[in-house]
């Protein structure tokens, strides 16, 4: 007789492991190309917004269970209303701002600005940087004296 206990064991565990390491994924449709730093935040929040490198924002929201809800913003009024919306439904909320680097400076400017005028505060994402590149290394070198040119005759 075949005893299915064992197997049954197994896929127990495996399933147990598949649902905890999926709450360690943020779900993320949005390709964007973060800018590098040695600093990252400790807690993630719940919303989110992208701007691609067309220019394109989107704003996304997770819910407790892990489930992300895209919306693609068609104009900055939208997006002021609903970062308002978000502060009205919980004054300490935050936004991560997901900006590809080759997005221009001014849009980046003109997201934090609405967000101010929403009242909430944004930090910006950006991907882990190696400290060693963030701060190299100097190596120091030893004082020797400068050797003096020989003074050249000139013909007068």
């Amino acid at each position: 007789m075949f005893s299915m206990s064992s197997m049954t064991d197994v896929i127990f565990l495996l399933l147990i492991f598949f649902m905890v390491t999926s709450t360690f994924v943020q779900p993320s449709e949005i390709e964007v190309n973060l800018p590098q730093s040695t600093q990252q935040a400790a807690i993630r929040p719940t919303t989110s917004i992208y701007i691609k490198k067309e220019g394109q924002i989107y704003w996304v929201q997770t819910d407790t269970t892990g489930h992300a809800q895209t919306d693609s913003i068609a104009n900055p009024d939208q997006l002021l209303g609903l970062m308002r919306a978000l502060k009205a439904s919980d004054p300490d909320q935050f936004v991560a701002l997901h900006a590809d680097t080759l997005v221009h400076y001014g849009q980046i400017v003109d997201v934090l600005d609405r967000g101010s005028q929403a009242g909430l505060r944004i930090v910006l994402a950006t991907t882990p940087r190696a400290r060693a590149e963030a701060a190299p290394e100097v190596q120091p070198v030893a004082a020797e004296p400068a050797s003096q040119p020989e003074p050249q005759s000139s013909p007068q």
